[in-house]
């Protein structure tokens, strides 16, 4: 029996969208207004290996049972009863809500496994928003964007936990498999390189561009590792893209991306760094995924281009967002280099899950201030006081402290920085968010005026008594 997922929140935080999503197409209404949704509305959602249906549901509202948006909220309830997990979202750029908190308790009390889902998540406000989520006491939040399709790895994640059939298939496929998306632009050698790896013409190749239209997943194992390597079909700029059949495959191949623990990105040896490569590393680096550069066709290119040092400065130069990130030297065709790729994989991998323990984070954010203190913002100091890692995949920092929200964002740069370098954490995108800590002033009149009286009349009466 499949199982059933209801989409629950407050109006006009995305459920619409999600369930969208979900389902493939535009099966719900979506307007920016509140309160679009009323009845529910059911339909078959497929995320990855995953297949279960989907409920979406209006927006809980706290109100009169009898008038329309109760009876709106009674049918919300109907779905939680009728579902076997729940999607419990909140908008993280509106932060927690009070309605939030009380709708918290009612699915508390329903008592069936649910997901946190903090969506609109996407930029820096959206990500501190999702670190607010945590006082709900429902668990870690899933970061997710539904109108942009962000996120959704982490969400299939969290769903195939309460989905044990599709999760026993998947172990029985290819347990502790690394899922890896080969991206490039048009003619890149992408199927060419998966088929070197398999060791068999698996994939179609040739010297035009454009054979590969389907996101392709292959199993591959080395040694005692599985892989599942996605091959997808070359991304050109979005104004060179006219053909409907074009559009769908880089669709496809953009949700691989999304779907995709670590990303190998292909460049052409002979014309590394153009344009588009760089825009697709940073849509990777934006997605959250590790990358490693493989640099192709190095079969055709002077030895001096593929030196070491070169290939590292040009990569840093180029891609400082994802600073440190493995290069490596390879030649689908000949079968050159793809020992040490593999490599790379694996240990970019490894540092793409890595936790930092928060006592080693709490001695390096000092030491970070001390030697490049924050800088003052309008004659008022920014105070840092600690740091935590909330989560890894990629790793995940939180600073609290005061006037965070001022700092600048070169500022910003250094500690993500310092965090990549006192950690060892080449390659992999690093999140910083900022939470700031309660003023316990905050709310109370200022009685700096009355305490200056009062001592100047304590004054005036010493003087007086001699």
């Amino acid at each position: 029996m499949r199982p059933i997922v209801a989409i629950v929140g407050r109006p006009n935080v995305g459920k619409s969208t999600l369930f969208n999503r979900l389902v493939g197409r535009r099966a719900a209404l979506v307007d920016d207004r509140p309160g679009v949704t009323r009845d529910r509305r059911e339909g078959e959602a497929r995320l990855g290996d995953l297949s279960f249906g989907v409920i979406d549901t209006a927006g809980l509202e706290e109100t009169d049972a009898a008038s329309l948006v109760g009876r709106m909220q009674a049918q919300t309830e109907a779905a939680i009863r009728a579902a076997d997990v729940v999607l419990f979202l909140i908008d993280a750029r509106a932060g927690v809500t009070p309605s939030d908190r009380a709708f918290a308790d009612l699915i508390r009390r329903a008592a069936k496994p649910t997901i946190l889902v903090a969506n609109k998540s996407e930029g820096r406000g959206g990500e501190a928003g999702a670190y607010e989520s945590y006082e709900l006491g429902l668990g870690d939040p899933v970061a997710i964007s539904a109108e942009h399709g962000e996120g959704l790895a982490d969400l299939h994640a969290a769903l195939a936990a309460f989905m044990p059939a599709a999760a026993e298939a998947r172990a029985g496929e290819g347990k502790g498999a690394i899922r890896v998306a080969v991206v490039g632009r048009p003619n890149a050698g992408k199927s060419t390189l998966i088929n070197r790896l398999l060791g068999e013409e698996r994939l179609l190749t040739g010297p035009e561009p454009g054979i590969t239209r389907d996101a392709i997943a292959v199993d591959f194992r080395r040694g005692d590792r599985r892989f599942e390597l996605y091959d997808t079909a070359g991304l050109r700029r979005r104004a060179k893209i006219v053909d409907s059949i074009e559009k769908l495959s880089v669709g496809d191949a953009l949700n691989a991306i999304r779907f995709a623990e670590v990303v190998v990105l292909l460049l052409d040896a002979q014309q590394p760094f153009e344009e588009q490569d760089l825009r697709i590393a940073d849509l990777v680096v934006r997605e959250g995924r590790a990358l490693v550069i493989g640099m192709n066709k190095c079969d055709r290119v002077e030895r001096k281009e593929l030196a070491p040092k070169h290939l590292r400065d040009e990569a840093d130069h180029w891609l400082p967002q994802a600073k440190g990130m493995p290069i490596v030297p390879i030649s689908g065709l000949m079968g050159e280099g793809l020992e040490r790729l593999m490599d790379a994989v694996v240990e970019i991998h490894e540092i793409w899950n890595r936790r930092v323990p928060t006592a080693a984070l709490n001695r390096f954010l000092p030491a970070a201030i001390e030697a490049n203190p924050p800088p003052a913002i309008s004659g008022g100091r920014v105070k840092l006081r600690y740091m935590t890692q909330p989560k890894a995949r990629p790793p995940s920092f939180v600073a609290f402290g005061t006037r965070t929200n001022a700092l600048p964002e070169s500022y910003v740069r250094y500690l993500v920085n310092g965090l990549r370098d006192a950690f060892d954490l080449p390659g992999v995108p690093i999140r910083l968010a900022f939470r700031e800590g309660e003023n316990p002033f905050a709310g109370k009149k200022s009685r700096g005026g009355l305490g200056r009286r009062q001592a100047g009349a304590r004054k005036a009466r010493k003087r007086r008594n001699g």
